[in-house]
């Protein structure tokens, strides 16, 4: 049986006139919340909102859901006089720390991770797959760790960050790595191992609590799923659906390893670390490192050696000539970082970069 998928993007809220961040999202919230109830939610930032869709087996209908939330609460900034912005991290707005949303445990973050919250306005597109258990959730984790950067390349939908270009495709996935546990997930030989390492890490004080497992794959501590959270959130709803299949296909190539006694390649962390890195730098125009194979190789490449390895199943669930089709679109005209910088390049200012991005948000 294909497994359902659930999906949450998080999106900013900007001014339309100065094209900067604006702290009104709560505003947004409660435009949206009439129409879209519980598949919309607070952020950390008083800058963003989540918006999530109930779980689908079918890409399109997910497509479908993903689209109708991003029209609702676009509809919903519009009557607040704001606009929604699918980037992963904010190009234009003040400096200095990033104001919170209203929330006791935002307020305990504050007290806990102090300075690192300073930049805490990333934007992700999270996509949680079925799985049998927790312990097949780990095992599926492990088999996923090498495929993390080029799904980094693909989306990569952060080369702007308050006012400046970054030199990064995604500067979120850089700014995100330095809180204590976020990026790749170390290997893991068993849930029990995985449980130590919680248990050791809440020992530390770098955990508030079992949502404060930042890793890019963690098993749901609630649900029987697996959560991949590794991406920025894509400009475009049909490059969000893309990596969505791609991970679908990933996790099912992974259940099927797991089942004839396959633990995953335990890639060394700091190897990842850079893997990560340059792919983050790069996106997709670059190069990524084969982890399996140990050599850099050009993203495309990279690409195609994904495809290649979750064909059979992404095919099996459907979604092949999508993927696929997604795939050579990515590849001839490049993730969102891309057009990013591409209308920076013709309109020499970022308050254009933000009208392009307010407009592809929904279109």
């Amino acid at each position: 049986m294909t497994p359902l998928i659930g999906i949450e993007e998080e999106y900013l809220i900007v001014d339309p006139h100065t094209r900067h961040v604006a702290p009104r999202a709560a505003e947004v919230l409660a435009a949206a919340t009439n129409v879209l109830g519980e598949n919309i939610a607070q952020e950390v930032s008083r800058f963003q909102v989540e918006a999530r869709t109930t779980p689908s087996a079918d890409l399109s209908e997910l497509g479908a859901r993903l689209r109708a939330a991003r029209t609702e609460v676009a509809k919903a900034a519009q009557e607040c006089g704001l606009a929604l912005v699918a980037s992963a991290m904010p190009v234009l707005g003040d400096k200095g720390p990033i104001p919170l949303s209203d929330h006791p445990r935002y307020a305990n973050g504050q007290v806990r991770y102090r300075a690192l919250q300073d930049e805490l306005c990333i934007c992700a597109l999270h996509v949680h797959v079925d799985v049998p258990d927790e312990e097949l959730a780990v095992y599926v984790g492990n088999h996923l760790r090498p495929w993390l950067p080029v799904l980094i390349a693909l989306a990569a939908n952060s080369p702007f960050f308050i006012g400046r270009d970054t030199g990064y495709a995604s500067w979120r996935v850089i700014s995100w790595s330095r809180w204590p546990v976020s990026g790749a997930p170390p290997y893991f030989e068993s849930f029990a191992e995985y449980e130590r390492a919680v248990g050791a890490l809440s020992e530390t004080g770098a955990l508030m609590d079992a949502k404060t497992i930042y890793w890019d794959v963690r098993p749901s501590s609630i649900l029987p799923t697996i959560e991949v959270r590794v991406a920025d959130v894509p400009l475009e709803i049909n490059d969000s659906l893309t990596i969505i299949g791609l991970i679908r296909g990933l996790v099912l190539t992974a259940l099927e390893a797991v089942a004839r006694g396959d633990r995953g390649l335990p890639v060394g962390t700091e190897v990842m670390r850079a893997a990560y890195w340059r792919a983050a730098r790069d996106g997709i125009a670059g190069c990524c490192l084969d982890l399996r194979a140990g050599e850099l190789v050009p993203a495309p490449e990279m690409v195609r050696r994904l495809l290649r390895h979750v064909r059979q199943a992404v095919g099996d669930a459907g979604d092949l000539p999508f993927v696929e089709e997604g795939l050579d679109r990515l590849l001839r005209r490049g993730s969102g970082a891309n057009r990013q910088r591409n209308v920076h390049a013709r309109e020499h200012d970022l308050e254009g970069v933000v009208d392009d991005l307010i407009e592809a948000t929904v279109a």
